[in-house]
């Protein structure tokens, strides 16, 4: 087993990740997972940022600090990763990034805030969490894209979505007649550029962190 081991979903390409860190990528962790790596040996850093949340069992609080307590450096970031940061760095998890930071004050308690569906082979988002149509709405309102009030309507629309069916055709459809034409035209076109994807910038943040930690050792 490579010393690095980081499980990676689709909140980043395994292409953008292998540049940056040389490691083990696997696939989002479900509950096992973790144990198992740690018991072949070998494994000096795991760098938990996708996990599976309702469709299997999720990576259990124990098995994180089990590794921990093995001698593994445990980091989180991005998705399941910061969510587990935030309720176990007290403890010796390392949480990086953004979306860890904003679970661990309270800014955002629910686990759907990251949740979304992809396609298990590869690992393209089918849906849009919630975490970074947040992130879109605050930068819009930022950029005068949209006012404060609009952005209110838009956040509580997505809500109100259930996390599979969280996609910026579907929260379109939703605001169209609540905000002023203007305003959603502009945010129409400030989404089809993309948006802002807070879980990709934190899962490179996360990687980086990793790489940076092994050149402390050296």
């Amino acid at each position: 087993m490579h010393e690095n081991v980081v499980f990676l979903g689709p909140s980043l390409e395994l292409s953008v990740a292998q540049e940056i860190l040389p490691a083990c990528y696997l696939p989002p962790a479900a509950r096992g997972d973790i144990p198992h790596i740690v018991a072949n040996g070998g494994v000096r850093v795991i760098c938990l940022i996708d996990g599976v949340f309702f469709q299997e069992c999720a990576v259990g609080h124990r098995e994180i600090l089990a590794a921990i307590k093995s001698g593994v450096m445990v980091f989180g970031s991005s998705s399941m990763g910061a969510l587990r940061a935030s309720e176990l760095d007290t403890l010796g998890m390392k949480g990086i990034g953004e979306i860890y930071r904003r679970y661990k004050t309270g800014e955002i308690i629910s686990d759907d805030e990251v949740a979304l569906v992809y396609d298990p082979e590869t690992w393209i988002s089918l849906s849009v969490p919630l975490v970074n149509i947040r992130y879109t709405i605050e930068e819009g309102i930022k950029e005068k894209v949209i006012s404060e009030e609009s952005g209110i309507i838009i956040l509580k629309s997505s809500q109100s979505l259930y996390y599979p069916e969280r996609t910026y055709p579907r929260v379109l459809s939703l605001i169209q007649g609540r905000i002023p034409q203007p305003e959603l035209s502009r945010f129409s076109e400030y989404i089809k550029k993309g948006g802002k994807d807070l879980k990709r910038m934190d899962a490179i943040m996360a990687i980086t962190a990793v790489r940076d930690y092994h050149l402390s050792l050296v």
